[in-house]
């Protein structure tokens, strides 16, 4: 039997994309194993991703999951960035002996890691196996990671001890240093990591993006010709998105859609903050307060405050009466409905009443509600996220930045009223609504038959059924 494995990092958010590529290698007539790691920190729930893996085995039973043992690790240092790629590390025996159980019964054509788990390269090396890179961002951001150690060699400190001054990359606007992924602005031990971490891309035979050729054309054709990676060959790079994963859980269908039913088209605003995107209670006041302003229909999903201590925590259930303000929903009524911790995202985005989304902008929401065709607020949280703003805002002019992010900063009240009413009513939220619809045009072109990322599929499916 043919086989692919894919190696996702900790996470639905790269678990989700990295399956539903596999299911286009599954139409291809190859089968998918993906070894899953186990919770980096015990006090991580994993009944997201367990619900997610019994969903998708049931369905598709030619993409199998394993599950690598519980392991422990002491570490040396107390930075994230060491911490999370030094546990993705001590995995590898694991996996390598995951990998030659694999092969005594399957022809292994390809392995794909994701960029997280870059170490698994050693692996692949080790057992002659083809490697490929699977990266869940944005080229926009393959080209900085790319660029990153020939910046950090050139620079005598860290990015962000430059300012606001921009930071000039190949194939990206100048960028702030305010607006680089976090754990890559301060020179210290972890930036080291991280660039030691990115350059080792050139070791894959391919890097695999989950985006498509119209939105980045400008990035990727800067990335091939190689002014990413100077003196050194850049890998043959793929875009195979958008992949979009539709998110649903069991029972009767979400109330929030039976009310989105009843509401004019276009006319709803979502707001929406990933997975990980937790607010203060004194923020979340302030977005209440800003939505009741802006007279505007909304469906917002709500997720109890961060614990400070631990970032990781399991969370205890949404009580709405402590934190939204004192009569919000009796006002409200009619106009917004509140879901606690999770909608259906796609499912809304996609639904005929909803026009504006506010996110976070983690990529794959970003894929979400270009492929809706709806008009964008930025509001970045964390990792990458902020330049995937600078791409929806200044590159693409597919979304309005929020302000006040900045520095863990609170956005008022008056800014969330401000910018849903601009997305909304004013003359550039339409100019801006429509362009997002056009945009939804290029992607479904894209996965389509014939279209760039379909081919691109077909191409690299191709060459491991070739392979010997």
């Amino acid at each position: 039997m043919d086989t692919v494995v894919l190696y996702p990092s900790s996470g639905i958010g790269h678990l989700a994309p990295m399956t539903e590529f596999a299911k286009l290698l599954v139409a291809q007539g190859l089968s998918v194993v993906m070894p899953i790691l186990p919770p980096m920190f015990p006090s991580v729930s994993t009944s997201a991703i367990d619900d997610y893996i019994t969903r998708i085995s049931s369905s598709h039973p030619s993409i199998s999951f394993h599950r690598l043992p519980t392991f422990t690790i002491d570490y040396s240092s107390t930075n994230f960035a060491i911490r999370a790629f030094s546990y993705v590390r001590a995995a590898n025996p694991l996996l390598r002996d995951l990998l030659q159980t694999i092969s005594q019964t399957s022809n292994i054509r390809a392995f794909l890691t994701d960029f997280f788990c870059i170490d698994a390269l050693d692996v692949a090396a080790d057992l002659q196996l083809p490697a490929y890179v699977f990266f869940t961002c944005s080229a926009f951001v393959l080209a900085y990671f790319l660029y990153l150690p020939t910046l950090h060699s050139e620079m005598a400190c860290g990015p962000s001890e430059f300012g606001e001054t921009p930071i000039h990359i190949p194939g990206l606007p100048p960028i702030p240093p305010s607006q680089l992924p976090d754990h890559t602005r301060d020179r210290d031990e972890g930036l080291q990591t991280i660039v030691d971490v990115f350059s080792r891309f050139p070791e894959a035979k391919g890097i695999i993006v989950n985006s498509f050729e119209f939105m980045e054309s400008r990035t990727l054709k800067t990335i091939r010709e190689g002014h990413c990676l100077p003196n050194r060959e850049t890998p043959p790079v793929y875009c195979v998105g958008p992949l979009i994963t539709v998110s649903k859980r069991g029972g009767e269908r979400h109330e929030c859609l039976t009310w989105l039913d009843k509401q004019p088209k276009g006319s709803v605003v979502f707001l929406c903050f990933g997975s990980k995107g937790r607010f203060s209670k004194e923020q979340v006041m302030e977005i209440a307060t800003g939505l009741e302003r802006s007279e505007q229909r909304f469906v917002w999903v709500v997720r109890s405050p961060p614990d400070p201590e631990n970032r990781f925590a399991n969370f205890n259930e949404v009580d709405l009466d402590t934190l939204l303000p004192v009569g919000f929903l009796e006002r409200t009524e009619g106009r917004g409905v509140v879901v606690k911790d999770w909608a259906p995202q796609v499912e809304v985005l996609n639904h005929e009443a909803t026009g504006g989304f506010v996110t976070h902008c983690g990529w794959n929401s970003v894929l979400e509600g270009l492929c809706a065709g709806v008009g964008m607020i930025a509001w970045p949280l964390h990792a990458e996220q902020k330049m995937n703003k600078v791409m929806l805002v200044d590159e693409m002019k597919l979304a309005v930045a929020i302000l006040g992010y900045h520095d863990k900063g609170k956005v008022v009240a008056e800014e969330v009223e401000n910018r849903v009413r601009w997305l909304m009513e004013s003359d550039g939220g339409m100019e801006l609504r429509n362009r997002a619809k056009a945009m939804k045009d290029r992607a479904t072109a894209a996965v389509s038959d014939g279209g760039s990322s379909y081919a691109a599929v077909l191409e690299i499916a191709s060459q491991w059924k070739l392979l010997s």
